[in-house]
């Protein structure tokens, strides 16, 4: 399980700092997809499988277009000896990444966010909505 929040800034060449608690559960090589909510999804190779073997088991129409939409979307990264990642020009356009980002644990994958966009979508939640949004699931 992936957790924390954390912000580095993204150096000249798009390279980002990703911190060791997430590198841990991610591996020293993953997958950085441009998935949903306009921020870049990482995914280690097992969960990129699972992902991919979910796709594999939806009727062929359905999948066909999110198969093309994820392959045409994603990248291998691998980890420098610094800790950082070199993420594509078009990942780093996707989730509007060029000073700063805000590297979040997501459960089973992390993700980047521009931190601006991130506060706008999930950082703007009260409490008494967190705590709707649990009741409604069930919890």
């Amino acid at each position: 399980m992936l957790y924390g929040r954390y912000q580095h800034n993204i150096d000249a060449k798009g390279r980002i700092f990703v911190p060791a608690k997430l590198r841990e559960k991610l591996g020293e090589q993953f997958i950085a997809a441009a998935v949903m909510d306009h921020c870049v999804s990482l995914y280690s190779m097992p969960e990129w499988d699972k992902l991919q073997q979910g796709l594999a088991e939806m009727p062929f129409t359905k999948a066909r277009r999110l198969q093309r939409y994820l392959s045409s979307n994603a990248a291998d990264v691998q980890v420098d000896a610094q800790g950082r990642i070199l993420l594509p020009k078009h990942l780093l356009a996707y989730a509007s990444l060029e000073k700063e980002a805000l590297v979040i644990g997501a459960g089973n994958r992390a993700e980047i966010w521009n931190p601006a966009s991130y506060e706008e979508d999930s950082g703007a939640m009260t409490p008494e909505e967190v705590e709707a949004e649990f009741m409604e699931l069930g919890f």
